[in-house]
């Protein structure tokens, strides 16, 4: 392929190869077209977003035996639900006030006795986490009425805890228009099993209409504005 350059004597000579490019361009630029989009959708639908992750964990602790089978309330070892924006993970030592005693000797609990007789805190693995972008507070949600089934799901049946919800901004913004439908009595908080109709013989809209004016939930106006989440 010869190129003129107009106003110019000069003549480039390209070699012939190159003739192949414009077919090959044009196909690439086609898939891409395709392609591309595509990408892009799959990455930014919410049910991709870590739904069902479940990382290995240094100790094998299982919800569904602690908080489902005994009973053991969320906040025995997430302390700080009710009062700071981060629910705590809990120390070495919570676990040994019942491991020092039960199941002492057991092998996979091993980690723990080592953590607690070094002084090492264990190496948890974050399950829900959200982007740093964005703020989330778990007093301001817990003291307004909102479950921990509602974000976690149902981890008193998990051996394995696992993401439940996808946590993108759609799903939070769907509850933040409509909080009624997820609001709950403050002392059922960590209830995994708790039904309004049920337990409070009342509809969950009914209730939760209730609650939102007693506990002071601002309007869909307010909760959905972008301050709210992203500061």
């Amino acid at each position: 392929m010869d190129v003129t350059i107009q106003g110019s004597s000069q003549k480039f000579v390209f070699p012939a190869w190159i003739n192949y490019l414009l077919p090959l361009v044009l196909i690439l630029g086609a898939g891409g077209a395709v392609y591309v989009p595509s990408l892009v959708g799959y990455a930014l639908n919410p049910t991709t977003l870590n739904v069902g992750y479940a990382p290995v964990q240094p100790v094998p602790f299982s919800h569904a035996l602690h908080a489902g089978r005994l009973g053991m309330d969320c906040r025995y070892c997430h302390t700080t639900v009710e009062s700071a924006g981060f629910a705590a993970i809990p120390p070495t030592q919570t676990c040994m006030n019942c491991h020092s005693t039960i199941h002492n000797d057991k092998v996979t609990l091993a980690p723990v006795r080592d953590s607690h007789a070094t002084g090492k805190p264990m190496e948890w693995k974050k399950i829900h986490d959200l982007g740093d972008y964005s703020y989330f507070n778990h007093s301001a949600h817990i003291n307004k009425g909102v479950g921990c089934v509602t974000c976690h799901g149902r981890v008193d049946t998990m051996d394995v805890v696992r993401q439940a919800k996808n946590l993108s901004m759609s799903w939070c913004i769907e509850c933040h228009r409509n909080p009624e439908q997820h609001l709950r009595p403050r002392d059922q908080i960590t209830n995994m099993t708790w039904d309004a109709q049920v337990d409070a013989g009342q509809p969950q809209l009914a209730l939760g209409l209730d609650l939102k004016k007693k506990y002071g939930v601002h309007d869909a106006a307010y909760m959905t504005s972008c301050s709210r989440c992203h500061r």
